[in-house]
């Protein structure tokens, strides 16, 4: 298993840390950001395919900002590929 953190750009969370194993998704961690929201987007991606989360998540937009920390995950798990 291989750990990875990324440093976010354009939105309230500043890093977000994960693991990745065989490409399944694992202890998404955001650091700062919206408490609910990044409690229920790690829930949801948990054990899932990095290849599968990756276009659900890519584009998301918060508010009138051109990226989410959704979107920021996914340019992550795009790097750690």
């Amino acid at each position: 298993m291989a750990h990875f953190t990324y440093k976010t750009k354009g939105t309230c969370s500043s890093q977000i840390d994960f693991d990745l194993e065989d490409g399944v998704i694992h202890n998404v961690v955001f650091r700062g950001g919206c408490h609910g929201n990044l409690q229920a987007i790690p829930a949801l991606i948990e054990g899932a395919r990095a290849e599968d989360v990756i276009p659900k998540i890519s584009g998301i937009r918060c508010g009138f900002r051109n990226t989410s920390c959704a979107d920021q995950l996914s340019k992550a798990l795009q790097e750690a590929l």
